[in-house]
């Protein structure tokens, strides 16, 4: 076992009376030995040894987080600062190393390895819980409190958040919403180092455990921000959140990201630009599974957009869906699913609306799409989607229709002529080829009989 003050040795490790047992003017100096007697980390990586002295410390945390609780008046500075000392032992420990390779594709991790779970949970847990009280109780004074919960602090709670055990992660994304809640001081701070953490990881690594539950905070710390939104936060959203569409684990955070966008959009729907052209930016190419899950953001996103903003964006936005719908050709089933997504978007009311409102630009560039899949597709879900989206617009604007109908089939013309343009030189070239082999060929025996005929 190792004391607070990193030496191995022994120590005197035996059961504190209970709180209950002692006059109330004692209770806080039984507070304190309490805390120096959980100060002291066990190795749990032998399940035998210091079985006794683990249930001790197991029981004085329990009573702990009692006391804490249930505390009636306002914390002392030596105790904020015997608790901060007590938590930061146990909790700011050197982990064991676990490399692990980042074998991502399409968003799945390869391996599906069970979570590592640490082995000193049975303390840690509970180490946490009496910290979560703590922060959350009514009787700690952040004035005093933030000389010990302090920058540096902040910044090692975000860094264990990159813990492999979700149990941990989940603590650590309870106590730091808390913390940016009670303490104002930090909020800048708390914004700016989760912006940090998102930079290296897109940008150098790709490799955080701890992604969901930072965004899991961003969620609710938007959800919070005062209108009209300032100018760092709508930079935030620029620089750290629309980046992390970029790496290929999205499938592992996409939830919670889309949540944190869709919550600036709802906010100020001027936003909406910012954000869909942030999405066509990172669209993915060749990744089918992250294609539905970009498409699933963008209806959430086009929900709350307002035309005004719907029409800054939407050549580039429906050339990309446009896109969708014709990757649909290859038979992949992932590919189908990318042009059912997109067919979808149709369903949605709003949306409808947005694009019954902007037809005459929106329908000649997806006409082409919707006219080839509706004659040729071979997967019937994907066709019979595709005539429902074209008899929505043939019902809608029969004239518009009829235009890009004859554009498209005067397109296809020329195409067919083209083609066939290029089909006659190539069988000229071919027949040239074969004119020219036949005449060398031809060339060549007459060189032979000649060699043959000076020789006799």
């Amino acid at each position: 076992m190792k004391h607070q003050n990193g030496n191995l040795g022994l120590y005197s490790y035996e059961v504190l009376p209970g709180f209950k047992d002692v006059p109330n003017s004692q209770k806080e100096s039984l507070f304190f030995r309490k805390l120096k007697l959980c100060s002291i980390v066990f190795d749990f990586t032998d399940p035998a040894k210091h079985v006794k002295e683990k249930e001790i410390k197991r029981q004085t945390l329990l009573e702990l987080v009692d006391y804490v609780t249930s505390a009636n008046g306002k914390f002392s500075e030596a105790v904020v600062q015997e608790v901060v000392k007590m938590v930061s032992v146990n909790m700011f420990r050197t982990p064991s190393p676990q490399p692990r390779e980042n074998k991502v594709v399409d968003g799945v991790d390869l391996e599906e390895e069970e979570p590592t779970m640490d082995l000193a949970w049975p303390h840690l847990q509970i180490v946490y819980e009496v910290f979560l009280r703590f922060v959350a109780s009514s009787e700690t004074d952040v004035k005093l409190t933030k000389k010990y919960i302090d920058q540096a602090f902040v910044l090692k709670l975000l860094d264990l958040i990159d813990s492999e055990d979700p149990r941990e992660r989940e603590y650590l994304k309870t106590i730091l919403h808390r913390i940016y809640g009670k303490f104002m001081v930090h909020r800048p701070f708390i914004r700016k180092s989760i912006n940090n953490v998102f930079y290296q990881f897109v940008f150098e690594t790709e490799k955080h455990n701890g992604i969901a539950e930072l965004l899991e905070i961003l969620g609710s710390i938007i959800n919070g921000f005062a209108l009209p939104l300032k100018e760092e936060h709508k930079m935030f959203l620029v620089r750290a959140l629309i980046p992390l569409h970029k790496p290929r684990c999205l499938a592992m955070y996409h939830q919670p990201l889309s949540y944190c966008i869709t919550q600036f959009v709802e906010k100020d729907c001027k936003l909406a630009d910012v954000v869909i052209r942030g999405l066509l930016k990172y669209w993915p190419v060749t990744n089918s599974s992250k294609e539905v899950m970009f498409l699933n953001e963008l209806e959430e996103v086009l929900e709350a957009t307002q035309s005004q903003e719907f029409q800054r964006c939407m050549v580039p936005l429906f050339h990309q869906i446009a896109r969708c719908l014709s990757s649909s050709h290859f038979q992949v089933t992932e590919l189908v699913l990318v042009a059912e997504r997109a067919l979808f978007l149709w369903n949605n009311d709003p949306i409808e609306n947005l694009i019954r409102q902007n037809r005459k630009v929106i329908l000649p560039i997806l006409f082409p799409a919707l006219e080839r899949n509706a004659r040729n597709h071979w997967n019937q879900a994907v066709r019979s989607l595709t005539l429902n989206v074209r008899k929505i617009f043939e019902d809608l604007d029969p004239e518009l229709f009829n235009d890009c109908l004859l554009k498209f089939q005067e397109t296809e013309k020329k195409e067919d002529e083209t083609k066939a343009r290029w089909e006659a030189r190539w069988r000229r070239l071919e027949e040239m080829g074969a004119q020219k082999t036949a005449e060398m060929e031809a060339s060549k025996q007459c060189c032979l009989k000649g060699r043959t005929g000076f020789s006799l």
